[in-house]
């Protein structure tokens, strides 16, 4: 039976993940003394490598790495792959500013297909209408005189770091553009793929055919321990390892990758400030029903209490007439008595007679 001892500092969750979804030879470790470079064999990231800026430094620094990375997540054997180059590339460790810095990758795949790439960390819930821009932005590439025909296909795919639909989870989603009713797709020129690198336990059996969620894993490791898991037997993982070594080491670089990180962080407190002002506005809206209906119901109560006095009055008038009326009728009762008493009293006297 395949045995392997659980390395000291491995977050239990990657390691688990692997024994329990990967073959032995995925597991098998590699000697040190395999690597040209001698990386780190503990400790955590100094930084992590869903940040935006490493990720595109990455892929524009190592150009396997970038190969390895657009074959899985196409489906592709890097053989398929004969050029891949970015066409936005920037300067490494150029300082950047919100609106300058590119947060999107655009890639000419074999000079037949351009791929849009990028990761993204926080939740701005706008992906689907951004994903949306930068498809169409790729898309929209005819020149004068070019014919329709001409049109390379365009693909965006999404590392996020969130769900995107958090009532329908999927671990790698792609969507193109078909018929609601029977299918059909409109055209294969157009492709949105998702990448969550928060589900990765929901990678299907060919997401790990073509190691989607050994990637994910890379960009969600935050140890050194997890790296060199992951880079066993996987060329590409490997150089991604030591390309982030390298790039990290770089001052301008790792300065420019904590300058995203900080922007992270005031984004997350933006955004918990957001959702608490969101609260707050939802209870006044809640307090504001609840007080239009306590108008609404007082007025109801006031309009009984009106209807209520209004009846009152007319039963009090009404006691009243009943009052005067038998006040009447006491004293034409008392009259007719006496009339009765006075008759009796004038035939007795005629009975005597």
């Amino acid at each position: 039976m395949f045995q392997m001892e659980h390395p000291s500092g491995l977050s239990p969750d990657i390691f688990t993940y692997y024994f329990l979804h990967h073959s032995k030879e995925d597991l098998i470790f590699m000697s040190d003394n395999q690597n040209n470079i001698q990386l780190p064999e503990h400790g955590k990231l100094t930084i992590p490598m869903t940040n935006d800026y490493l990720f595109r430094a990455l892929l524009q620094q190592n150009n396997k790495v970038l190969t390895g990375l657009i074959a899985s997540l196409l489906h592709l054997s890097p053989s398929e792959i004969s050029s891949v180059e970015i066409t936005n590339p920037i300067i490494l460790g150029e300082s950047i500013n919100d609106k300058t810095f590119f947060l999107d990758i655009r890639v000419d795949l074999n000079q037949n297909t351009l791929i849009n790439l990028e990761m993204q960390v926080i939740n701005e819930h706008n992906w689907p209408e951004r994903s949306l821009s930068y498809l169409c932005r790729e898309f929209d590439q005819l020149s004068a005189g070019q014919s329709y025909e001409s049109v390379k296909p365009a693909i965006q795919i999404g590392l996020l770091n969130f769900t995107l639909f958090p009532d329908h989870p999927e671990f790698y989603a792609t969507y193109k553009l078909l018929n609601v009713k029977n299918h059909t797709i409109y055209s294969d020129k157009l492709q949105l793929s998702v990448l969550d690198l928060t589900q990765i336990h929901l990678a299907t059996d060919e997401d790990k055919a073509c190691h989607i969620d050994f990637w994910a894993s890379l960009f969600k490791a935050r140890t050194w321990e997890e790296l060199h898991m992951l880079s066993q037997n996987n060329e590409y993982l490997k150089e991604a390892s030591e390309t982030v070594y390298h790039l990290t080491q770089e001052e301008k670089v790792r300065l420019q990758c904590q300058a995203r990180e900080d922007y992270y962080r005031r984004m997350k407190g933006i955004q918990e400030k957001f959702e608490q002002l969101k609260q707050y506005k939802a209870e006044i809206k809640q307090y504001e029903a609840q007080k239009v209906q306590y108008e609404a119901q007082k007025a109801q109560y006031e309009a009984q209490k009106v209807q209520y006095e209004a009846e009152k009055k007319q039963f009090e008038a009404q006691k009243a007439q009943f009052a005067a009326e038998k006040i009447q009728s006491d004293a034409e009762i008392a009259e007719l008595k006496q009339q009765i008493a006075a008759l009796k009293k004038e035939l007795d006297a005629k009975s005597r007679k």
